[in-house]
């Protein structure tokens, strides 16, 4: 297995913060659209970013990957589609799954998605409701789903509660079509930031949507994709790792971030504060977070934020009192079961953590001990149990940690050793 074994130190440096995956994923799908040469510049090649670039290819575009400028060219879409079906590699990533199946539909009436881990048992039913009212055929089985017929314009329900994903593909997809269509919000909208940061690329590229309030979404029809090139801001998901490790005693600036972004994962930064530790803005995009004697326990509702919640779970095991974290039962369908995973890895270090149906409690303390604990093929669960290694006592050995960090933040642990981290790879069990 490829696990890390991690010896207690304390982080100290500057971090360059890696691309937003959120934004990057939307930016290549824009760019891909317009039809045109594209450059998107700040670009990591992630496993997500890789499926997406994958799945583009598949669909005519080619591109170009440079390493030194860390960019990818799209290139003029030129390929012939009229190969009877279109088979789609997404990988691991729910983002490109999810995305590209209304666009895909607008490209060919014959599709194949496939994926590996857990993608394919995540919950595609806001779509396949779709599917039966529009009359498009579609058969799941357990690592890909075949759809055949061809998307029209028209009033699109949607669930709110289950992911905005599903959202944010028809909103790229239905600008293609020829007629006018609605996006018909029906239930709690969950995770809105993901919804601005889509309405923001899309009208980078010249595409008009009306939101009215988060609950109908109102897309003319024949509209354009523009080409232009792009810059990828960076991700306040993978700060949170780097900010919450200031926050229980490393010494780290967090470079590369965007003061006014959009992103919901910006919500680290109060979170931070509401416990009573500092985050210090030294410039309008570097940030640096302090502990302090004062931290205690917080109620955190991870609804806009389920990406948070392993680090933050972390964070909140380091603080005075009782913490909770509520409103998370999302986690439970994401690369793991990241509720269990994040209470299984946290109880394995000597944390006071217990786990609900959509909610965790935890009870602080002031260290925690080595052991070996499992990634779960989860990059979240793999990168939070690396911050937490640096308070820890003993030892601690992530299993499966450096296949699972690939698939959004592939040089963690190299920025983790650049800090200071004594972080090593071992045969583990």
């Amino acid at each position: 297995m490829d696990s890390i074994k991690i010896s207690p130190a304390v982080l100290s440096g500057k971090v360059k913060v890696p691309p937003s995956k959120s934004y990057a994923h939307r930016a290549l799908l824009a760019a891909f659209l317009s039809g045109d040469e594209c450059k998107i510049n700040n670009i990591k090649l992630s496993d997500d970013i890789k499926a997406t670039l994958g799945c583009i290819d598949a669909l005519g575009a080619e591109y170009i990957f440079d390493e030194k400028k860390a960019s990818v060219s799209i290139l003029k879409s030129s390929k012939d589609r009229s190969t009877k079906k279109i088979k789609l590699d997404c990988g691991e990533s729910g983002s490109t799954l999810r995305f590209l199946i209304p666009i895909a539909l607008c490209f060919a009436e014959k599709l194949e998605f496939t994926g590996r881990g857990r993608l394919m048992e995540r919950p595609m039913t806001p779509y396949f409701k779709i599917f039966d009212e529009k009359g498009i055929l579609y058969k799941q089985k357990k690592s890909a789903l075949s759809i055949n017929g061809k998307l029209c314009a028209g009033d699109f329900k949607i669930d709110g509660s289950v992911s905005s994903q599903f959202i944010t593909g028809l909103l790229f997809a239905l600008p293609l079509l020829d007629g006018d269509s609605r996006i018909i919000i029906e239930g709690t909208l969950t995770s809105r930031g993901y919804i601005d940061i889509t309405l923001d690329v899309l009208k980078k590229y010249g595409i008009k949507i009306t939101n009215d309030n988060y609950e109908c979404f109102i897309v003319k029809g024949k509209q354009t994709y523009k080409a232009r090139n792009y810059t990828v801001e960076g991700d306040f998901s993978q700060a949170a790792f780097f900010l919450t490790a200031g926050a229980i005693g490393c010494n780290i600036t967090c470079s590369g971030l965007k003061e006014n972004s959009l992103q919901g994962d910006k919500k680290i930064i109060d979170i931070i504060r509401s416990t009573g530790a500092l985050v210090e803005k030294s410039s309008a995009s570097t940030l640096r977070a302090a502990c302090s004697a004062n931290m205690h326990g917080i109620t955190v509702d991870a609804d806009e934020i389920p990406d948070l919640v392993p680090i933050l779970a972390v964070l909140l095991a380091f603080c005075k009192g009782e913490s909770r974290i509520v409103n998370a039962g999302r986690l439970r369908i994401k690369e793991s079961d990241r509720l269990s995973a994040i209470c299984s890895v946290l109880k394995s270090l000597g944390a006071d953590i217990t786990e609900g149906e959509d909610f965790l409690i935890i009870k602080g303390t002031q260290v925690l001990s080595g052991s070996t604990v499992s990634s779960f093929n989860d990059h979240r669960i793999a990168m939070a149990a690396a911050i937490a290694a640096c308070r820890c006592e003993g030892d601690v050995i992530i299993e499966g940690a450096k296949k699972s960090v690939a698939k959004s933040y592939p040089d963690f642990f190299e920025d983790y050793i650049k800090l200071g981290g004594d972080a090593n790879e071992c045969l583990g069990k």
